[in-house]
C-alpha cells in the first residue's frame, strides 16, 4: 500500500490500483502510522506525499514486494514449465523503459516462451487486441475510458516534459511560456493517436491554438534525429527526458504539461480465456513498472 501511495499520490488512485475502498486505504495509513509512531504521509490539497519516515518505509517496501514477487515468479514458471507465445503492442514513450525489464523477468522464468513486440499509437493497436493480434496493449491515458470487453490496470504514472535539441533557442531564453512555443515546429504523434487529441487539449487550456508546424513521428529514435538537425519540439516522458539531458542529447524546457498522458496502463481482452504465459507476462510488467524508480 505504501508502495501504492509513493507512486500514485491519491487515495482514490491507491484503492483503485489495489482494488479496495477509500476509506480502507486511510485506515491502513492510520495504522502504519501507529506502529511507526510518527507521521508517514503530508496532506496538501487532494495529494499526499510521503514524510522521510514514508520514504523510508516505501523503499523497504519495494525490496520485499520485488523479492516476493521475483520468487512468485521463478516458482510459477520452473513448476509449471511454461511455453507458448505472448505478443504486446506498446507505445513507443513507453516501450524502452518498461518493457526490457518486463521481458528480462519473463526470459529468466519462462524461457521457452516467446515474445513480440510492436510500437504504435494506442487507436491504431486496439483493432489488433480486439482481433487477437496481440495480447496486451500497453499505452499513455489522461482521461480513462471503460472499453467493452477489454479489462486495463494503472501501471505507474509519469509526467511528458516539453524537450529541444541543446542548441535550440529557446534553451537560452531567461523565461520560456507557451504561447513562445507556439510558432516553433514540433513533433506529435498522428492526428487520429489518443496523444494528439490530448496535446490539442493542453494547448486550449492555455488559449492557445495547438502549433501548425508539425511534423507526426511515433519514432523517439526519429524524434531524437530530428532535435540535432532542426530546430523542433516535442514531449518526452520525464525518465527519458532527464537521461537524454545528462548525456547532453537534449534540453528540457521549464513547462508545466500537468497531466497530460501522464497515466500508463496494460489492456488486455477481458472476455477470452488467459493461458498461464500470458497471466505471468502480465506479472512481469507490473513488477517492471513497480521497480522503475529503484
Amino acid at each position: 500500500m505504501i508502495d501504492s501511495l509513493e507512486r500514485l499520490g491519491l487515495v482514490a488512485r491507491v484503492a483503485e490500483a489495489l482494488n479496495v475502498t477509500q476509506p480502507a486505504v486511510s485506515k491502513q495509513i492510520a495504522d502504519l502510522e501507529q506502529i511507526v509512531g510518527s507521521p508517514i504521509v503530508l496532506r496538501e490539497r487532494n495529494r499526499l506525499y510521503l514524510t522521510p519516515v514514508g520514504l523510508r518505509l516505501a523503499k523497504h517496501a519495494r525490496l520485499v514486494l520485488a523479492q516476493i514477487e521475483r520468487a512468485a515468479l521463478d516458482i510459477d514458471g520452473l513448476a509449471a514449465g511454461i511455453s507458448g507465445a505472448v505478443a504486446v503492442g506498446a507505445v513507443g514513450s513507453v516501450a524502452p523503459t518498461l518493457l526490457p525489464r518486463a521481458i528480462a523477468f519473463m526470459n529468466s522464468v519462462a524461457p521457452n516462451v516467446n515474445l513480440s513486440v510492436i510500437e504504435g499509437h494506442f487507436v491504431s493497436m486496439l483493432p489488433l487486441l480486439n482481433d487477437n493480434s496481440i495480447d496486451f496493449l500497453i499505452a499513455r491515458s489522461w482521461q480513462p475510458q471503460e472499453y467493452s470487453g477489454i479489462a486495463q490496470t494503472l501501471l505507474y504514472e509519469e509526467r511528458l516534459r516539453v524537450v529541444a535539441g541543446p542548441k535550440h533557442p529557446l534553451t537560452r531564453a531567461r523565461n520560456v511560456s507557451w504561447p513562445d512555443v507556439v510558432s516553433w515546429p514540433w513533433v506529435f504523434s498522428p492526428e487520429t493517436s489518443v496523444a494528439r487529441q490530448g496535446i490539442s487539449s493542453l494547448f486550449a487550456q492555455y488559449g492557445l491554438a495547438t502549433p501548425e508546424r508539425v511534423t507526426a513521428s511515433i519514432s523517439l529514435t526519429l524524434n531524437m534525429a530530428l532535435m540535432k538537425e532542426m530546430n523542433v519540439l516535442t514531449l518526452f516522458p520525464e525518465e527519458l527526458a532527464k537521461a537524454h539531458a545528462l548525456r547532453g542529447d537534449l534540453a528540457i524546457l521549464p513547462l508545466d504539461a500537468g497531466n497530460l498522458l501522464s497515466e500508463v496502463r496494460c489492456y488486455w481482452r477481458s472476455d477470452r480465456p488467459t493461458d498461464k504465459s500470458k497471466s505471468l507476462f502480465l506479472h512481469c510488467i507490473e513488477q517492471s513498472a513497480a521497480q522503475r524508480n529503484e
